[in-house]
């Protein structure tokens, strides 16, 4: 309460000593909102169209003794590596912009400016994944990374000159020059390493790769390192303000109403890109509606059978696991960096459906590359839906802070909960099995799992309510019913899931 106080009256006396010039810069500003919106928007465009980029995935030439999925682990791998960097970019634009919260025409169009250099990451990385042994791919990337972080150093300096751009926590500190110095700092340790990288591309170009990869991870390699040292020399105090922000702790804070977004957008252009293909590839030629089938059209469309029935399929995987991704963010009430990039990895496979959609029907039925195409399929559904419940199993280890009471530990939606997370990568793994016992019926066994598991998600309460009461018949047979016990309780008396691992 003390804090409290503190801070009010702090807060009070500040906007008392706002100057008649701040006044009059603060009348030009607007909040971030829609400059946030809109970046969220583009960056997950860009960072999932790239699945579009594929014509080795969708038509792959493979010959009698090639395995498509020795053609398809390049290209998969680039792709991923692409959707990890352009999230990383995204990360990096959520922290700064939780430290500014007002924009004025300047930083809107600074904003702008880091939004072109980010979308041509992609072009820079398929370079490099092209023709790995040429410089110039790896020094346009480093130097997209470069001019991206100035940029945002510049922003910064900007705001850090007008303070009613930033936050409250931060205007009424007496350490914001502490503030700029260090948010200066972590923005610049990107930019130095892809310096370091593109001078290393002229002397040894494998270094410059590992360098780049390294980038991705930076944070929790930084923390890995504090600790090693905080167990070897001790713990080193930090100020008060440093564990604010820009602080590379997995618990970290980061703003679910962003997270949030930038799922839906990856999740609304992975469903169009699966039209698209429909549209591209399954509408007939006049010429052969009237010549081949004496212009039937209806008769001309049932040959293109087997890429509805993969359409539909492949739209409700995706629409269910962005309704397991609804359910899962309903309840959580804090993100941390940890979740956030155990969601970007769920997106990443979220993002490589639309190839999963194309090779269910691409080769012919009962060939190999058939067989190890469903199988592909079944790999990315199931780390899709992993790495969900991945951010749920997470959530749980601080769930006082992160979880709402319904689905914490002994919460009575926490099994529900964690039979809905559940589902897809059980289901998943289970028709990966079931695919290599029985290959010669591998098409229909995967398009069977994506027409039952809608039914499976409406009857799944049931289901739930059902295997409970059997497990409590069977083990517990005279104990009294859960529910009833915890409707009794105060739910912020229960034992924290962390507790009960420890």
């Amino acid at each position: 309460m003390e804090k409290k106080r503190s801070r009010s009256q702090a807060s009070s006396s500040f906007l008392e000593s706002v100057t008649p010039s701040e006044r009059e810069g603060r009348s030009g500003t607007q909040s971030s909102h829609r400059l946030l919106a809109y970046s969220d928007a583009l960056i997950s465009i860009i960072a999932t169209v790239m699945v579009t980029q594929r014509a080795p995935l969708r038509h792959p030439h493979t010959g009698r003794g090639e395995s498509v999925q020795l053609l398809l682990t390049t290209k998969i791998a680039v792709y991923l590596m692409t959707f990890l960097i352009v999230t990383v970019a995204w990360a990096a634009h959520i922290r700064l912009f939780q430290v500014i919260v007002r924009i004025d025409d300047c930083l809107a169009l600074m904003n702008l400016a880091c939004m072109m250099l980010i979308t041509f990451l992609p072009y820079t990385f398929s370079l490099m994944a092209t023709f790995p042994e040429k410089v110039l791919g790896i020094l346009l990337f480093c130097a997209c990374v470069m001019v991206i972080g100035l940029i945002q150093s510049v922003i910064v300096v900007y705001a850090f000159s007008r303070p009613f751009l930033l936050n409250e926590q931060i205007q009424i500190s007496e350490n914001q020059t502490f503030y700029k110095h260090h948010i200066l700092k972590v923005i610049m340790r990107v930019p130095i390493m892809c310096l370091f990288a593109s001078i290393f591309s002229f002397i040894f170009f494998q270094l410059s790769y590992v360098l780049l990869a390294i980038v991705i991870f930076l944070p929790y390699i930084s923390q890995s390192l504090r600790w090693c040292r905080s167990k070897a020399i001790g713990q080193v105090e930090d100020t008060p303000d440093s564990m604010l922000f820009y602080t590379y702790h997995p618990n970290e804070p980061l703003s679910k109403e962003r997270v949030e977004a930038f799922s839906d957008g990856v999740y609304a252009i992975v469903a169009t890109l699966l039209i698209l293909d429909i549209c591209e590839d399954n509408v007939p030629d006049p010429a052969t509606v009237r010549d081949r089938y004496g212009g039937s059209l209806t008769a001309a469309l049932q040959s293109y059978g087997p890429e509805y029935l993969a359409y539909f399929g492949s739209f409700a995987t995706v629409g269910l696991l962005w309704f397991v991704h609804h359910s899962l963010f309903l309840h959580v009430t804090k993100t941390t960096r940890f979740m956030g990039l155990l969601n970007t990895f769920s997106l990443a496979f979220i993002g490589g459906l639309p190839l999963a959609y194309q090779l269910t029907h691409e080769f012919p039925r009962n060939s190999r590359n058939e067989l190890e195409a469903i199988q592909i399929s079944c790999v990315i559904i199931f780390f899709a839906g992993i790495f969900q419940l991945a951010i749920w199993v997470v959530a749980l280890f601080n769930e006082r802070e992160t979880l709402h009471p319904y689905v914490r530990y002994g919460g009575r939606e926490h099994v529900f909960m964690l039979a809905k997370l559940a589902l897809y990568p059980c289901v998943a793994l289970g028709t990966f099995f079931l695919t290599c016992i029985l290959s010669k019926f591998s098409a229909p066994i995967f398009h069977l799992m994506e027409i039952t598991v809608p039914f499976a998600f409406l009857v799944l309460r049931l289901l739930v309510r059902v295997g409970l009461a059997l497990l409590r018949l069977i083990f517990c047979p005279e104990r009294p019913d859960p529910r009833t016990v915890l409707e009794e309780e105060d739910e912020e008396t229960r034992t924290p899931f962390s507790a009960l691992v420890t």
